[in-house]
């Protein structure tokens, strides 16, 4: 088996390079650790664990902010951001997503997608206003300030 390595101290790390032709083409993958970090097994381990555990905790507090007010899938992706600093997985999860974004973004700018995504807002928009009619002219509008201690 080919680690990569011939010295017993040093570590084998995915460089995410690849040869096409006889050429070598970089893809980006792999650790972002300092050399000086990566050089030294114990102390590369420790700093996978240590980006794993910081991602994993960013990636539960999106968890939790999804039913909550506030931005959970941001977190959640700023999670896996941190997760791909380290781990070539998360690296290949974060570019499958960033291109279906792009894709559903190219799809979003179709004229055709645009004018339906326009009459849907329009619609709800005018549903929201005839609800919120119906609600002041049956309860009426009383302002917080005006209420009566009970």
């Amino acid at each position: 088996m080919n680690t990569g390595s011939n010295e017993p101290g040093d570590v084998a790390v995915a460089s995410g390079e690849a040869e096409a032709d006889g050429v070598r083409v970089g893809s980006g993958l792999g650790s972002k650790a300092p050399e000086f970090i990566k050089a030294r097994r114990a102390l590369h381990v420790s700093w996978q664990v240590g980006i794993f555990v910081v991602g994993l905790a960013v990636v539960v507090a999106g968890v939790v902010l999804l039913p909550l007010p506030g931005p959970g899938w941001v977190v959640i992706f700023a999670g896996m951001a941190v997760w791909a600093t380290e781990f070539v997985w998360a690296q290949l999860v974060l570019r499958w997503t960033k291109r279906k974004v792009t894709e559903a973004a190219q799809r979003a700018l179709e004229p055709k997608v645009r004018r339906r995504n326009i009459a849907l807002t329009v619609i709800g928009l005018v549903i929201v206003a005839v609800l919120v009619g119906i609600y002041v002219g049956r309860f009426g509008v009383v302002m917080p300030w005006e209420l009566k201690h009970q």
